[in-house]
């Protein structure tokens, strides 16, 4: 055997020739090998960067990102932003783009880096799940907004007699715009219209959620035909959708962007989302709320990232790609903030409000409310328009929720590969429609915010942390570094192992830490949930968080030696099962680490790595 490595320029350059019997295969691995088991990869990158644009620029960007902001002081909010997305958002990126590409696992199977850990991934899918049920709801009101845009007149743009202290979305040339007495609030149809005509939203859910709207119902239904339709062959056909799915909403995006900074009034509201108000930035909150909106954004701690490099070839540039998209997120989430808040700035102005903060309440409603009010003031067919913005919301929630919908399948799939891959993603689809059920309730509303707070916030954020502590505190970060510079052939910089050993993990404890510590009462619209729904979310937090330990101790119990802290030490190092799955890959890498061991001039393990040693002496001498 011999081994050869060389740094240059910041390359790595890894030579690594085996001798093999003569009855061994010597013709070159081929890059569609380097998947065992058969499993699929991308037909072509280009097909791995737009799935991962379509998963990370979603309703996260123009629904979630614009109402975060504007709850955290507009402007204040965009630094700890940017902040967090370099230190903890692209960190969390890489190494995920990088766990699965190099194992070609999902985000479970993966954890054979520290199998003790693999409750992390298992909670991160119990995450990922909490978030499906109630995105597919966000998408069934695209679906339906979408449909009732093809009638004449767009129904959220004039009042009805009933409601009180109305202003007609759609300015009236003939009429009065407001009200003759405007002591009281004044509210404009468009919000009117989403709280009582489609979600039908109860002030309180103390006497239970109420049933499911049947045309909410219907549209949900929809939506997961059309999402099973995406996915049922994997990566087959979900790459294939993912050219429209990623770039279609970008075409209507700046569309509205450019009607929105033209209204009247938009000045005043686009100010209020990019002037900083530095003295936010000592409030840990807004940190806080920065690392969640980064996560929830980027798809970063529950599992897709992982999955869809997962189907990469083990030589593919993901560096190239991690940079791409989380840039491209950012971009994106800014133009729809600027979209967003110039929209505010106009409602305000057509409300006579001069505080932009008192224009809307924010949450879910803020894309049905804010955008819908806009597109009634296009003079020229604003129903084509609706339909085309509403399509567009669709296409961003679809490409969302195909990727966190796969990572269950994945999951399930490399758990029991006899299954075929379509049976399982029709029973998931089926069963996603059925929890989503809940939030197409006139106590809806109520549980998405629920759920999201405990679910979809504080169970991936805690489950974050331990990832990165895995991988990097536990695995060690020169070990990682030196799996990812046999991979991807390219010095890992001072910035990757910075952010990676204690920039990453320390800010995120702290955070987290300060967050429990100060948490209080969750409220939707300023009202506080029933005692019972508190209890209900932190049975949720629970549930996602216990994954942890009770995977850690399943794992000691089913492999004890010895004694118990013998098992454990074993169970935080690496398996057999990490590493590349091809196996002249593997022996090339194991070559490698062993070289860089002799060079640094240590000895490896016999513990740790005699299986490996093992493998590359059973190809040496040509057996299976």
């Amino acid at each position: 055997m011999d081994v050869k490595t060389n740094e240059d320029s910041g390359r790595v350059t890894t030579t690594v020739s085996i001798e093999l019997s003569n009855n061994t295969n010597q013709k070159k691995t081929k890059d569609k090998d380097d998947n065992a088991d058969d499993r699929p990869n991308w037909s072509n990158g280009l097909e791995f960067l737009m799935s991962c644009i379509s998963m990370s620029v979603g309703l996260g960007n123009i629904w979630r990102f614009p109402f975060t902001a504007y709850e955290n002081g507009g402007g204040a909010f965009l630094i700890p932003y940017l902040i967090v997305l370099f230190l903890i958002g692209k960190p969390m990126y890489y190494l995920e783009m990088i766990m699965g590409q190099f194992t070609s696992k999902g985000s479970v199977k993966a954890w054979s880096i520290c199998p003790s850990f693999l409750g992390v991934g298992y909670g991160q899918a119990f995450g990922t799940l909490s978030i499906i049920t109630y995105y597919s709801s966000l998408i069934a009101l695209t679906l339906y907004y979408m449909i009732v845009s093809c009638q004449a007149i767009l129904p959220w743009t004039y009042c009805r007699d009933e409601w009180e202290n109305c202003v007609d979305s759609m300015p009236k040339e003939d009429t009065l715009q407001f009200p003759n007495d405007t002591s009281n609030k004044l509210t404009s149809s468009s919000e009117l219209y989403f709280i009582e005509i489609v979600s039908k939203e109860k002030d309180q859910i103390d006497d239970g959620l109420g049933s499911p709207d049947l045309y909410l119902t219907l549209t949900l239904f929809a939506s997961w035909i059309v999402i099973f339709l995406v996915i049922r062959n994997g990566v087959k056909s979900s790459g294939k959708a993912a050219y429209f799915l990623a770039l279609f909403p970008y075409v209507v995006l700046i569309a509205l962007l450019i009607r929105a900074v033209t209204l009247e009034g938009a000045v005043d509201g686009i100010l209020f989302f990019l002037e900083p108000d530095w003295g936010q930035l000592a409030n840990l909150k807004v940190w806080k709320e920065a690392v969640v909106q980064c996560f929830f954004s980027l798809a970063v701690g529950i599992g897709p990232i992982i999955m869809f490099s997962s189907y990469n070839r083990f030589d593919h540039p993901i560096y190239r790609d991690a940079m791409i998209v989380t840039s491209l997120d950012t971009l994106t989430s800014m133009l729809a903030g600027i979209t967003i808040f110039g929209i505010l700035g106009n409602l305000a102005h057509n409300l006579k409000v001069s505080d932009i903060k008192e224009v809307v309440q924010s949450g879910t409603a803020l894309a049905f409310i804010s955008y819908p009010d806009a597109i009634a003031k296009f003079q020229a067919v604003p129903q084509f328009f609706a339909v085309l913005f509403f399509f567009m919301l669709f296409v961003l929630g679809v490409g969302s929720i195909v990727a966190l919908q796969s990572t269950i399948v994945t999951i399930i799939c490399d758990q029991f590969k006899s299954t075929k891959y379509w049976v399982v993603a029709l029973i998931c689809s089926i069963g996603g429609f059925l929890l989503g059920l809940v939030y197409v309730t006139p106590g809806g509303q109520w549980i998405l915010n629920l759920v999201d707070f405990y679910g979809g916030t504080y169970v991936v954020f805690a489950l974050a942390i331990l990832e990165i502590v895995g991988i990097i505190w536990i695995y060690g970060l020169q070990n990682f570094c030196d799996d990812v510079e046999f991979m991807t052939n390219r010095k890992v910089s001072i910035y990757w192992r910075l952010c990676w050993s204690f920039l990453t993990p320390v800010m995120m404890i702290v955070i987290f830490v300060y967050s429990m510590v100060t948490i209080e009462p969750l409220t939707y619209k300023k009202i506080e949930y029933p005692e019972a729904a508190n209890i209900a979310g932190w049975v949720i937090f629970a549930i996602g968080i216990a994954q942890f330990p009770l995977w850690g101790w399943w794992y000691i119990k089913t492999h004890y030696k010895d004694s118990f802290m013998n098992t454990l030490r074993t169970s935080l190092r690496s398996s057999e099962e990490w590493g590349p799955k091809n196996p002249e890959t593997r022996a090339k890498w194991i070559a490698y680490k062993e070289a860089l061991a002799l060079e640094r001039g240590k000895k490896l393990s016999s513990n740790k790595f005699g299986f490996f040693k093992q493998k590359v002496y059973n190809i040496s001498v040509g057996k299976n």
